[in-house]
């Protein structure tokens, strides 16, 4: 949890994250976890990001971000441990072609394990 505040009172180089877009609209960038943009420029009334994506955008100076980066960093490099743990996250099983029947995927059918359909 870091401190909300304009990016004009952010010095340059600054870590940030849920930064609004438009003012008064709230945060919509660099949200997702681990997320963390930085503040290169402050040119006039508009200010330079670069963001997670590696895109750099103008914003209105006067827009508010966090300092900071995005908690819960390594939620992608969990191991779930079984099946039934990414089924509770609502991921389904995946399938290969080769295993299917001829009108469900181009590769399923064929006599034993016929190479491609």
């Amino acid at each position: 949890m870091g401190n909300a505040l304009p990016l004009t009172d952010m010095p340059l180089g600054t870590a940030i994250h849920n930064i609004e877009i438009t003012l008064g609209k709230g945060g919509q960038l660099a949200r997702a976890a681990g997320a963390v943009a930085k503040l290169i420029a402050k040119e006039g009334k508009s200010a330079k990001l670069k963001l997670p994506s590696g895109e750099v955008r103008l914003i209105s100076k006067n827009c508010s971000a966090t300092v900071g980066q995005v908690g819960n960093v390594g939620v992608n490099q969990k191991n779930l441990g079984r099946a039934g743990s990414k089924c509770w996250l609502g991921k389904r099983p995946v399938v290969r072609g080769v295993v299917m029947n001829p009108v469900d995927h181009p590769h399923g059918g064929g006599e034993g394990r016929a190479p491609i359909g």
